[in-house]
């Protein structure tokens, strides 16, 4: 069947959320990110995918790599030259200046290339990170509405900032980090061979006593990062939901009680940190006395080498210099890994969102609507179940035929599915059984864009968006003209309060369009509808947030708009649909009643009691 598409399935499953966290965290994190799944690291291939479309800053960075990492070894090796020599006490003051002018020129490369490294890599990072979160958000714009019922925006939210803020680091960041000390490293390792082969052996037995400690405590650190991680979550979830209801917070005079609930949460976030960090101390010990208690032994050993003659002053300086700084980059490298690990689990959350497919896509060929547009709709034995909702029919069995410029009023109680009529129409969801068809062709046959084209929206609540007034109100049709918009806001009355904002439609209605009142942010929703003059229009109680003079003016001009065009409307206020060619009344997913007013009030059926009491309430 055409409609059988499987319900989406969420990002990650509640049974691995725990498994998400523990992959999600790096080894010796100072600060738990979000919690990734991989536990390769293969997922970042994606990230390096996106990397290499940068081929010349990758060159000039790599060329900086090199010539730090061999600037930071040939600092110990002029050390050497010029305690033999500078400090041998027959060095004449030429030499002497020479030694350290040799010097001075390795610090200036050294200053110089770490420059151009951390602006090429940081530059990759941003880039890298800038391409990423444009394709994730490119697919997530073609996602249908049922995948945001079993994803959370608010995740997906995290994911396009903290989990790409991983990203940006691990580029950025821990890539030339490891870069660097492995070459660091290979290149210390030799020259430590170099310069005294018995004692480079003896330091390389000791690095796996040093390897050890940090892999035990790693993974205790990793399982307390992800319980860390999901205290950190509770806290932004407990801030978002409480800042979004801080009208009913203070109306209720709560805000002692969600004080104390937010110190609770936060006491709980602390408690778990003070225990990782706690292993991370004790790890720090531990690797910090191993690290330098081995120096200390290799300088002993070396000191009595250099007392026997049988290596210079110079040598053993330059071994304890070199020494420190491999030491330093096998340590560095320990903490890349883990780094690697929490990038690699971050790019796999990312990669599910940009793997993720739309349930409702483009037929391969799709078939064309009818030009011009009649704007009939056909329901024949639709059957429609929510995916986050598979056990409750929202339509059962409903068949419903819309002529061309007829005018249908649905009404019914709370939950009867009214809105989900419109959700059809608008082809957001397939039903599980029967057919949707728009001037005779089937919707699930038809571009989902082209359906949408023929529609113009009224929601229940206007919906607006962080922009000026005029970006909202063109919104459904993007090249009107100021003459055309301000034309559509005559008609929704709304011209007035537009021209008295401080800019005009150049005026930042502010998140959601908080500017306006409520009553105003539905005629600037009504205005944009107009603008779109579809031949079909969706009014879902276009005039409930209106005063009863606006709701007189906007009516009288709906009513005139609606005339040779298609219109459904879904009302509570039953008042305003009496002048409907057929009012459709639903109960339980499907049609009880249908026809005129007069024809259902007389009926005495279930529209004739919702019509009693609301006229009696409205009389009272």
């Amino acid at each position: 069947m055409h409609g059988d598409h499987p319900t989406p399935e969420p990002l990650t499953t509640p049974d691995d959320a725990h498994d998400a966290h523990d992959a999600a965290v790096a080894v010796l994190a100072d600060t738990p990110e979000p919690a990734p799944k991989a536990r390769s690291l293969g997922p970042l291939r994606m990230v390096f995918g996106t990397a290499l479309q940068y081929p010349r800053q990758i060159a000039l960075a790599l060329l900086a790599l090199l010539i730090t990492s061999a600037a930071t070894l040939a600092i110990p090796y002029r050390f050497k030259v010029i305690i033999d020599e500078a400090f041998s006490g027959n060095a004449n003051p030429e030499q002497i200046g020479h030694a350290f002018q040799y010097l001075l020129m390795i610090v200036v490369i050294l200053g110089l290339g770490t420059a151009l490294r951390f602006y090429f890599v940081s530059w990759l990072g941003e880039r890298v990170v800038a391409d990423i979160r444009l394709k994730v958000q490119d697919n997530l714009l073609r996602l249908s509405p049922g995948f945001y019922e079993v994803n959370s925006p608010k995740e997906i939210s995290s994911r396009m900032t903290s989990d790409t803020a991983v990203i940006e680091n691990v580029v950025g960041t821990t890539v030339s980090v490891a870069l660097r000390n492995t070459l660091t490293g290979i290149g210390g390792i030799g020259f430590l061979v170099y310069l005294a082969p018995s004692l480079t052996l003896g330091l390389l037995i000791g690095i796996p006593l040093v390897i050890i400690p940090i892999v035990f405590f790693g993974r205790k650190i990793r399982a307390v990062s992800r319980t860390s991680q999901d205290r950190i979550a509770d806290v932004g979830a407990y801030v978002t939901e409480v800042l979004s209801a801080m009208k009913i917070v203070q109306s209720f005079g709560q805000q002692q009680r969600e004080s104390e609930r937010f110190a609770s949460v936060v006491e709980g976030t602390f408690e778990t940190a003070r225990r990782r960090i706690l292993l991370r101390a004790a790890m720090t010990t531990v690797v910090i006395l191993l690290v330098f208690g081995g120096v200390v032994l290799v300088m002993w050993r070396g000191a009595l080498a250099v007392a026997a003659g049988e290596i210079s002053g110079g040598t053993i300086a330059a071994f304890v210099l070199t020494g420190g700084l491999v030491a330093g980059a096998l340590g560095a490298l320990t903490e890349v890994y883990g780094d690697l690990l929490r990038g690699a689990g971050a790019a796999s959350r990312l990669a599910e969102l940009l793997d993720a497919r739309p349930e409702i896509a483009p037929p391969t060929r799709p078939e064309r609507l009818p030009e011009p547009a009649r704007g009939s709709l056909s329901f024949r034995n639709v059957t429609f179940r929510y995916p986050a909702r598979p056990e409750v029919a929202a339509l059962r069995d409903f068949t419903l035929e819309i002529e061309p410029g007829e005018t249908i009023a649905i009404v019914g109680p709370s939950g009867a599915g009214k809105s989900t009529i419109f959700q059809l129409v608008e082809r957001f969801y397939d039903p599980q059984g029967g057919t949707i068809r728009m001037d005779g062709v089937p919707l699930t046959s038809a571009d989902p864009a082209e359906i949408r084209a023929r529609l113009a929206l009224v929601p229940q609540d206007g919906v607006l968006f962080s922009a000026n007034a005029r970006d909202n109100l063109r919104y459904g049709k993007w090249d009107a003209t100021d003459e055309e918009i301000w034309q559509a806001a005559r008609v929704a009355n709304a011209e007035s309060f537009l021209r008295a904002l401080p800019l005009g439609l150049d005026t930042y209605l502010g998140e959601g369009g908080t500017q306006l009142s409520g009553g105003q942010q539905q005629r600037v929703a009504i205005a944009r509808a107009l603008l779109r003059d579809a031949p079909i229009l969706l009014l879902d109680e276009a005039t409930s947030a209106l005063d009863a003079e606006s709701e007189q003016l906007v009516q009288s001009a709906l009513e005139g708009l609606m005339q040779g065009r298609t219109t459904l409307v879904i009302a509570h206020r039953l008042a305003t649909v009496r002048a409907a060619d057929r009012i459709v009344v639903l109960d339980q997913g499907r049609i009880v009643e249908q026809g005129t007013h007069d024809a259902l009030s007389k009926a005495g059926g279930l529209y004739a009691r919702l019509a009693k009491l609301q006229f009696a309430a409205d009389a009272a």
